[in-house]
């Protein structure tokens, strides 16, 4: 099981949330689906910085005795431009080779492992190399602010090389999420078909087993360790 799990919003352009927990001991968990990259840095025997994707399903994923995370999860439309969102979607993560106990190699020079404290910094220094780019126009597009100056496959373009995914998933995965937060605070399932948009309960059911890896009655009744990055839902 996961302890002292701990978050912050943040107020850089590039980062939405800063999180960090620790295992308590070995086990798994159900990693759903999420429209945001982020990176992760895992500390077990040694650290690891992770570049993830997209997650368009959930999956199970094991952990070990006493690993730490520090995760920054980015905004909307900030991604790597040497490491697009698309080809790190669904578990093709990439994990960047240490350069030492404190660095690992990044576009030719080594960087230093970011603290929980200073995610911003870090990120701030991958921006002013030009290693991490934000394009506006994708969190106004996927919030339902189109641009009149842009065509409808303009702003397609825009989402798929920031998120790597197309408008139509992310949605249908922020919605998965959102029903799953209502039904975790006790709201009763037809509520939630309506609450989140759904056609009735059987198009619920498939979109969280797809999406979240749980049917309704499964996530009412709880007992699944599950990722924790849903505030946004």
């Amino acid at each position: 099981m996961f302890v002292a799990y701990e978050e912050r919003p943040s107020d850089s352009p590039f980062v939405e949330r800063v999180w960090r927990c620790r295992s308590e001991g070995a086990g798994s968990f159900l990693s759903i689906a999420a429209g945001h990259g982020e990176i992760v840095i895992t500390r077990l025997r040694s650290r690891t910085l992770t570049v993830r994707g997209p997650e368009t399903t959930a999956r199970t994923l094991d952990y070990g005795t006493d690993t730490e995370w520090i995760g920054i999860r980015f905004r909307l439309g900030t991604f790597l431009p040497r490491l697009l969102p698309a080809h790190l979607r669904d578990g093709h993560d990439a994990n960047l080779p240490a350069a030492t106990t404190r660095s690992c190699w990044f576009n030719g020079s080594a960087i230093e492992y970011p603290t929980f404290d200073h995610a911003e910094a870090f990120i701030a220094r991958l921006a002013r190399r030009g290693d991490i780019q934000r394009d506006p126009q994708v969190d106004a597009a996927l919030r339902g602010r189109l641009s009149s100056r842009m065509s409808l496959r303009t702003v397609q373009r825009h989402v798929w090389r920031a998120t790597g995914l197309t408008m139509s998933t992310f949605r249908q995965i922020e919605r998965a999420r959102q029903a799953t937060n209502l039904l975790k605070s006790g709201v009763p399932i037809l509520d939630v078909v309506r609450l989140a948009g759904y056609y009735d309960q059987a198009h619920l059911t498939r979109s969280l087993k797809h999406r979240i890896g749980q049917t309704p009655t499964q996530l009412q009744r709880g007992g699944v360790q599950l990722s924790k990055n849903l505030e946004s839902a």
